[in-house]
């Protein structure tokens, strides 16, 4: 299954000015991790001039293993300092379990929901 990152719509509240919201599939492991860094870091891309934070939606990832905690991480490597990186993954869920296992939780905040993360 080949997927794709899509930002949310411009018109859709998700996504405030100098905020880009991508939604990640629901398996990320070593299939699909290294092909959603070069489509996250094009998106980071064409919002460069004026983004200000990146939020990785992971609320509907059932599945994620180390892969997905090295993309992360490798996103956090490639955006700007000037573009904060926050990560909204379901309390109970594997993926934020597999980052509060890897220690990832303590570098990327890690949040509950999207309204949450996109909190000032």
């Amino acid at each position: 299954m080949t997927f794709l990152p899509q930002p949310c719509e411009p018109c859709e509240p998700c996504d405030p000015p100098g905020c880009a919201v991508l939604a990640l599939p629901s398996e990320i492991d070593f299939c699909n991790a290294s092909g959603l860094l070069p489509l996250i870091t094009t998106a980071v891309e064409q919002r460069a001039d004026g983004l200000r934070l990146l939020v990785l939606d992971l609320s509907a990832t059932r599945f994620m293993d180390s892969q997905g905690v090295r993309l992360i991480a490798a996103v956090r490597r490639r955006l700007p300092d000037r573009t904060l990186l926050r990560v909204v993954a379901a309390p109970r869920g594997v993926p934020s379990r597999v980052l509060e296992l890897s220690g990832l939780r303590r570098d990327v905040p890690v949040h509950d929901d999207l309204a949450d993360a996109l909190r000032p």
